[in-house]
Formats: C-alpha cells, structure tokens, sequence
C-alpha cells in the first residue's frame, strides 16, 4: 500500500472550515501540503501555509488535531493520503497565491465538494460541534 504523507492546517470560523482548490482541481482540500527532506511538521506546515495562502502560522500556537486516513483522490485504488493535521493562530490576511485558484469556507453540508479523507475530517469536526 503507497502512503502519501501530508499535513494541514485546520483553520475554523463561525463553524466554517477554510478550504482551498488548486488550479485544475476539482474538490476543495484542507490547506497544507507535504514535508520536504527533514523538515519537522511545525516547519513544512509554516512553509506550505505560506506558500499557498500568504499568512504565517504563529509557532506556539501550534495544536495536533489528529492524524486521518483514506483513499487518496484521483489517485488509483490502495493509494492511501495520510493527513496529519494542525490548528494555529495566524497573522496575516489569507490570499490564494502558488497553485490555489481559489479559498472557500466550508460547511459540514459541503460533503460533496471535498474529498474522502477531509470528508473524515470533516466528521471528526462536526462531531467535536466545531462545524455546522
């Protein structure tokens, strides 16, 4: 079984989770992306944060939400995406920059727009009440 290994950002407001979508993509995923040789977690989320968003992530506020797994997206069957995911304060104001085309606050009724693994997480998150 082939593991691609990512991080995101879980970034939540007015119970509403930010979500991106990449030029010529066709769901919207949870903002992050993967590590880059011996890069920690803290380092590769900041990185991928600020690549695709334009906005630091503030170190210490870094939070381990959970690690979540499923079929990968447009990828062929056994194709796992593993997603170890964060929460932090951020300063800056969100753009879509690098390969996003476009950043939308997602619901739990969004099911449809995103893929298996965030449709994992977005179960995690509504059943902590934290979406609506």
């Amino acid at each position: 079984m082939l593991v691609i290994d990512k991080l995101a950002w879980i970034e939540i407001k007015d119970k509403s989770i930010l979500s991106t979508r990449s030029y010529g993509k066709d769901k919207f995923y949870i903002p992050g992306g993967k590590r880059e040789a011996g890069e920690t977690d803290a380092e590769a989320i900041t990185r991928e944060i600020k690549e695709e968003l334009n906005v630091d992530l503030k170190g210490d506020s870094l939070k381990f939400v959970g690690i979540f797994e499923a079929q990968a997206h447009g990828h062929a069957p056994g194709i796992v995406v593993k997603m170890t995911c964060y929460t932090a304060d951020y300063s800056g104001i969100l753009e879509a920059t690098s390969e996003i085309e476009e950043i939308k606050w997602l619901n739990y009724a969004d099911q449809d727009k995103i893929s298996d693994v965030d449709k994992i997480i977005f179960d995690y998150l509504k059943e902590k009440a934290l979406l609506d």
